[in-house]
């Protein structure tokens, strides 16, 4: 006996992820303002993973007091370099100065997934992946762009590492479902733990 899971997202990405692992989910994207419920966490010294965190947590909350005993799956993703946050690019410009911004550096993923049921969270965990990105060449950045076009403004990085974004990189420490936005093996573990999948 599975439990059907409400994805509190829009994002194909996580569903496919999860239909691919054989999870039921349904998709309600949450009803909120991320930017608005992020900034106050930026003056109170709350760490990139702490946004992650609480925007996940904030998203399983919402859908799941509008889907009353239903198990709720909320997610986030911040990418941070240093201390500062990036977001998804609003435009090609945007993407360009974020792959310039992340070239040669290390920059870290922080992928937060939350379990909540009738407005009470069950479970939080926040995975973490670092990438290096190799020195990258501002024509080529132009060029690469080009070519990958709108998916660009998909992700947070400008990239995606299933694609041809994995040519940006030189190194990668960290989960492959934790990169691309769902931490999928620490959620297994618990929805096994809850009895909400077979195990």
């Amino acid at each position: 006996m599975t439990e059907k899971i409400i994805l509190a997202s829009a994002s194909p990405f996580r569903k496919a992820i999860l239909i691919d692992a054989g999870i039921a989910v349904e998709t309600v994207p949450a009803e909120l303002d991320e930017r608005t419920l992020e900034a106050p966490l930026k003056n109170s010294g709350a760490s990139p993973e702490d946004v992650a965190l609480v925007l996940a947590e904030a998203k399983a909350v919402n859908v799941s007091t509008r889907k009353p005993g239903a198990l709720v799956l909320g997610c986030d993703q911040t990418l941070s370099l240093g201390d500062e946050i990036f977001h998804k690019p609003a435009d090609m410009e945007g993407a360009r100065r974020h792959l310039l911004a992340l070239s040669g550096k290390t920059h870290q993923l922080n992928s937060a997934a939350v379990l909540a049921r009738d407005g009470k969270v069950l479970w939080r965990h926040v995975g973490i992946a670092n990438l290096t990105m190799r020195k990258l060449d501002p024509a080529f950045i132009g060029r690469h762009l080009a070519r990958v076009g709108e998916r660009a403004l998909q992700s947070v990085g400008a990239y995606q590492i299933e694609g041809e974004g994995i040519q940006l990189f030189e190194k990668i420490e960290g989960d492959y479902f934790t990169i691309v936005g769902l931490p999928l093996l620490p959620l297994l573990v618990e929805l096994r733990r809850c009895g909400a999948i077979d195990g």
